[in-house]
């Protein structure tokens, strides 16, 4: 099934504002949980943890699921498929990991490290907050690279679904 052009462009736009807002809000995770871990105030400890706590509870996993849809969608209804060039399959299967990722190590890792700030312990192991914002903007930023750059050209099966060049008669 071909999207048409208006339905193209209203998935390319819903995928690269998700996609934006989810790079953006693991900055914002990232930063949040630089100045809960290098800090000695308590207060603010507990205040970066309780802003990641907000965001991953509210934002995270929506944002991730509307960047794998619309994705799948893009992928699914245009030229570009799914398993025909490697950028393509390369990022579906990143965005795959990391949004099983953020469902069961970042999210659990800033809920662990909330509920010790939370009863009044200091933060348990700064790589509950820092190890997820970290792996997963690197992977989103190398997305983003994909995404422009194309690189790799055709797999496989592209190689294979591709229509033969006829050669011209002498």
């Amino acid at each position: 099934m071909k999207l048409t052009r208006p339905a193209r462009r209203a998935a390319l736009v819903v995928h690269v504002v998700a996609s934006a807002a989810w790079l953006g809000l693991t900055l914002g995770l990232l930063a949040l949980g630089v100045t809960a871990a290098t800090t000695d105030a308590p207060e603010t400890v507990s205040a970066g943890v309780r802003g990641m706590k907000l965001f991953a509870d509210w934002l995270l996993l929506p944002l991730a699921l509307l960047t794998l849809v619309s994705g799948l969608v893009l992928a699914l209804g245009t030229p570009w498929g799914l398993a025909r060039y490697r950028w393509v399959y390369t990022k579906f299967w990143l965005t795959l990991g990391t949004t099983l990722a953020t469902f069961f190590a970042l999210r659990p890792g800033v809920n662990s490290a909330f509920a010790a700030v939370a009863a009044g312990a200091p933060l348990p192991d700064a790589g509950d907050v820092l190890f997820g914002p970290v792996v997963s903007l690197s992977a989103y930023v190398f997305m983003t690279v994909l995404s422009l750059l194309k690189p790799w050209g055709l797999t496989r099966r592209g190689r294979r679904s591709r229509p033969a060049v006829r050669s011209m008669p002498s």
